[in-house]
């Protein structure tokens, strides 16, 4: 079958395909957007404190530089919290689209 077929074919069913898929949208989208939150703020605590490792271990090593690590490492950890904000605000987004 053809691409040009398969398109027809699926038009000529979105009847059936809008009225199966109705319900089931908006459950979708919520456990798209729950997982994605998750997801992102699981990875943002990983790496924060990964960061806050290292930079403990940096300094344990490096007693005299510790302003540049300290400061080095926040700007890091602002980075990172910024990111994950930012997903879980998309995934806000996305589960908000849906009502029921």
């Amino acid at each position: 079958m053809s691409m040009i077929g398969f398109f027809q074919t699926a038009a000529a069913n979105a009847d059936v395909a809008a009225v199966y898929g109705q319900g089931y949208a908006g459950a979708w989208a919520m456990m798209g957007a729950g997982i994605g939150a998750g997801l992102a703020v699981i990875g943002a605590g990983l790496g924060i404190g990964k960061i806050g490792g290292h930079a403990t271990e940096a300094i344990a090593r490096q007693p005299s530089a510790v302003a540049d690590i300290r400061g080095t490492a926040i700007v890091l950890s602002a980075f990172i919290e910024g990111a994950a904000l930012f997903a879980v605000v998309v995934s806000l987004l996305i589960a908000l689209k849906f009502t029921f």
